[in-house]
Order: structure tokens, then sequence, then C-alpha cells
């Protein structure tokens, strides 16, 4: 019979099981690395995109011209009248800006087939009101000459962005290419010129009329109101929902309903609170619709189970350890829970409130149905309730009203409303990460 041989294989040989192991872990990374490849591709072409989409928004086309405010068309009495003065509409002013437009031609020596009617047309329609309101803020300049700076009409902007050539005017009846070619003869004297658009960032929304004109200023307004309702209601309510369920209730089958209620309203469509809003809020109590306040409130239900599942989370993360040791010191269970477990939790706390805000701020289909669209933020609310219980509009939703109208001027503001709105994303996901790590602590 023959003895059995020891093996001889060193520990440092790799068996051929080994080897298959090792191949397969590779793979494994190998995919991994890949995914995170294409999903950090796919970031880039959106960010990318919306980039080269939106910064044309923040840029816009002026024409500075020198318009004589005639004493016989603002004020026919001359009386210098406030009243009287009133009575002359946008209408009265918009033959001044066709005869500014030719005066400004002769001027510089530049020669146009163009009649007076499309020459005055290459002017923005909210020229006419910037006059008016200019002049009844201070009647003494009728009679003299102002130089003003207007924005110009789409169109305009539009060829100089590169998005109408003479080509695609040939049949429109909004822009010609004669009027393209006298564009050009100005920019090369400096009369128009492409400026950073304040008013973009500033302004209000605007008719279909004047895309060049709109803003996204009260909207922004409108969703600060939106947060201080959501901040106000869903953080207590949330957080006190939070200390009951995890420290002082207990577990039954009520609870359990109660758990799984709120995992399961985190996971609702947002479509359904805004139902929900329109069928309480405004035909139940009849709060005014389209107003912040009720948006506020439907943004308040979506928030309060992320805020919720986020603080109950922080507050398990405290160890047992604390809350045993401050009851073995003899303080209450309402001491331990207020003086002990809730400064811990905190940075958790306010990192899950700034998140489900940030949801929130995002939110555009609930807003929608409570009537909060982009055309009725045209006014800076005056006051805390005016903003509050006036008409308005919100990012999301004005974003989503330019989106959906037929000019090319209102897509590229809905591309730049688009980068705003990520700014504020960023900036408040930002201030979450930089709250955790300035108050957490480890153990």
């Amino acid at each position: 019979m023959m003895n059995d041989v020891p093996s001889k294989r060193s520990l440092y040989d790799i068996s051929e099981r080994t080897k298959k192991r090792n191949a397969a872990e590779g793979r494994f990374r190998l995919y991994g690395i890949i995914a995170i490849a294409i999903g950090l591709l796919m970031l880039l072409v959106l960010v990318t995109t919306i980039i080269y989409r939106g910064t044309s928004a923040f840029q816009q086309t002026f024409i500075t011209l020198e318009v004589e405010l005639l004493e016989k068309k603002l004020d026919k009495k001359g009386n210098r009248n406030i009243d009287d003065i009133k009575k002359v509409s946008t209408f009265g002013y918009t033959p001044l800006l066709a005869t500014a437009m030719q005066n400004a031609l002769k001027e510089n020596g530049i020669e146009t087939d163009l009649k007076k009617k499309a020459l005055g047309g290459m002017i923005s329609k909210s020229a006419a009101a910037q006059m008016r309101k200019y002049v009844l803020a201070d009647p003494s300049v009728i009679g003299t000459t102002v130089e003003f700076r207007f924005l110009t009409n789409g169109w305009i902007d539009g060829y100089l962005k590169g998005r109408y050539t003479r080509e695609s005017v040939e049949n429109s009846k909004f822009a010609s290419a004669a009027q393209f070619d006298l564009t050009d003869k100005l920019v090369e004297i400096g009369v128009i010129e492409k400026k950073f658009n304040l008013d973009f960032i500033l302004g209000a929304d605007s008719s279909d009329q004047r895309p060049e004109a709109a803003g996204i200023g009260v909207a922004m307004v409108g969703s600060l109101y939106l947060m201080l309702v959501v901040l106000f209601l869903s953080l207590p309510l949330g957080v006190a929902a939070s200390i009951y369920l995890e420290e002082f209730a207990k577990q039954n089958i009520v609870t359990d309903i109660i758990e799984i209620t709120i995992s399961n309203l985190a996971a609702v469509p947002s479509i359904v609170f805004g139902i929900l809003g329109l069928a309480v809020f405004i035909n139940y109590v009849e709060l005014p619709q389209s107003t912040p306040i009720v948006g506020g409130l439907v943004l308040t239900l979506m928030t309060i189970p992320t805020i919720i599942i986020s603080t109950r989370a922080s507050l398990k993360s405290v160890p047992p350890s604390i809350r045993s040791a401050a009851l073995g010191l003899g303080a209450s269970k309402m001491q331990t829970v207020f003086h002990h477990v809730l400064p811990l939790a905190a940075p958790g706390i306010l990192t899950g409130t700034i998140i489900g805000m940030a949801q929130a701020l995002g939110e555009s289909a609930p807003l929608l149905l409570i009537g909060m669209i982009g055309y009725i933020a045209t006014n800076m609310p005056g006051s805390v309730a005016e903003g509050l219980f006036s008409p308005n509009s919100a990012m999301p939703a004005q974003i989503y009203e330019w989106a959906k109208r037929a000019d090319p001027a209102f897509i590229e503001r809905a591309w730049g409303g688009i980068i705003i709105l990520l700014i504020f994303l960023l900036t408040m996901n930002t201030l979450a990460v930089i709250l955790r790590r300035r108050f957490e602590r480890r153990w």
C-alpha cells in the first residue's frame, strides 16, 4: 500500500479557485467604475446642456435712443397736472419711439427703406411703458430730450443670439431681413449692444408679446414665501411627531399603522398632494387660490413625512447610553430627550429638514393644480401679508409656464430659470452638508 505523499504546494501559490474569485472581483470593480463613469458622463451632459442653453438668458439686447418727450403728445394742456398726464396711455408714447429711431439713423448717416412702423417695431413693446413710468415719476422732463436704454424686441435679440436668420424670417410678419441688416449697422456704431440683463433675475413675468422683458424675480420671491411657510410649519410638526413616536409612544398596532402610513406618504406622488390642497384648502377652507400660503400648506404636507423619517433616524443614532446616563442621574424622560438626545440629533434633523425643503422647492405639479402659474407673477408684494395671501408664482411653476409657450425667447428663459433654480438647490444641499459636518459628533 502506497503512503500518501503530502502536497508540496507553497502558501504563496494561487489556486485556480482563488484566481477565478479574484477575476470575478476584478470584473465587479470594473463594472462599478463603468457605472460611475456613465453616471458622471450623463451628469456632465445635463449640466453642459443647461449652461449652454440657459446662459444666453442672462444677456439681452438693448438699444440706446434719445427721445424727445413732446409736450403736445404727453401734456396737451401744458399745466403739468399729473392727473392729465396719467390719461396718456402707452399708445401715446409709441410714436415717439419711431421718431427717435429715425433721428438716430439720420444723425449717424444710415439710410434704410424701412417705414416708420417697422423702425418702431424693432424696439420692445415694453419701451412705451418704460417711458410713461419715467414721465409720471418726474413730469418736469416733458418737453426735453432724454436718453433711454430700451430692450429690442425678441426677434432682434434672437437674431443677434443666432436663433433667427434672414432666411428664417423670409415669410414672417414680425421681422424682416431689412431689419436685421439695419441691426448689423446699429451694432457697428454701438447703438445696439448686448449687455448683462439684471431684470431677468429681479424682474417680473411679461405677456406673450414681450418675451424679452420677462424675468423670474417675482417668482423667486414667491418661492421664498413658500419656503417660509414650509419651514415654520413642517419643522416643528415633523420634529414633535418624531420625538413622540421614537421616545414616548408605546410600540403597539396603532404606532405600527402610523409608521407605515408615514412611510407610504413619503412615497406618494406630489400631484396627489396638489389635488388634496385644491380640495381642502381652496374648495373647503376657501383660502385664496394661487397664493403662497396655500402652496406652502400643500408643500408642508409633502415635506413632513421626509422630516419625520430623517428625524427618527437621527434620534435612533444617539447611543442608548446617553439616555441611561441621564436617567441614572435623576433626569426625567422629558429632560433626557430635550437636554441631551435632541441636541445630539440636531445635525441630522437640520440636514433632513433642508433636504426636504430643497425637494419641495423644486416641485411644480402641486403648485400647478392650485393655480400658481407664471402669468400671475407681475408685481412684487408690498408686505409680508400681501406676499402670503396675494396671487403669485414660484420658480418651478414659472419655468413650466415659459417652457410651454411657443416663442423661443421664452424657452431660453426657461433654461435660464433652471440655472437659477439649480443654484438655489445646490446652495441648500451644500448648507445641509456643512451643518452636518459642523455639528456632528462621533461616538
